[in-house]
């Protein structure tokens, strides 16, 4: 019985995320789910109390396969400028290119979901991006002289400033090229001339 409630529970998740990152977190209805899952909509409510408590659990739920990906592909112990871009493409496939603008409507319409999001987002990235710089710079990609404490923390904001619309409407820029551009911008910063001919050799790749 146990596993039976989990299998369910773990369907809902997974369908919900698919809509919420098709249509938008604020279009998608509880009937949308339960008919695109076959189920009543008395079913979704054994395991989630109401929308709200759906979204939250469904942002967990993408943050952690998110979570868990970055850690496969730091594991690998790539290039660091490489890895940066590995990352990337991970992100970009588990939120289906951001064609929906989830983080967006999940910041205009969930303000309380998604400030403890970005919380977690932050402790997560401090430290990869930590790591990432530490073993750059160790491998003579990136400059001795910079603070990763600081260059850490300008990379998290930086990746959180370029989904907001206002400044950067999708309808001129893809999320996948605000991405591209931002690391670019990001690495040649604190390169060394080793480094840039890495982020090129990159930069022809893509």
């Amino acid at each position: 019985m146990y596993l039976c409630a989990q299998i369910m529970k773990q369907k809902i998740l997974e369908k919900s995320k698919e809509l919420f990152l098709n249509l938008g977190f604020k279009s998608v209805t509880m009937d949308e789910i339960a008919t695109a899952l076959g189920v009543s909509k008395k079913t979704i409510y054994k395991y989630f109390t109401n929308k709200t408590d759906l979204v939250d659990a469904v942002t967990e739920f993408m943050f952690d396969t998110i979570c868990n990906s970055i850690d496969e592909i730091c594991a690998r112990k790539l290039n660091p400028i490489d890895e940066l871009f590995f990352i990337k493409r991970a992100v970009l496939e588990h939120l289906n290119d951001e064609k929906s603008s989830p983080v967006y409507q999940l910041q205009k319409y969930y303000p309380k979901i998604y400030a403890s999001l970005k919380q977690k987002q932050f402790h997560m990235m401090h430290k990869t991006i930590q790591d990432n710089l530490e073993r750059g710079i160790q491998s003579g990609l990136f400059r001795e002289s910079i603070d990763k404490d600081f260059i850490s923390r300008m990379y998290f904001n930086g990746m959180v400033g370029i989904k907001d619309q206002e400044l950067f409407p999708l309808k001129k820029y893809s999320m996948n090229t605000l991405m591209d551009y931002y690391l670019e911008y990001h690495l040649r910063g604190i390169s060394t001339e080793k480094g840039i001919k890495q982020l090129e050799n990159q930069l022809t790749k893509k």
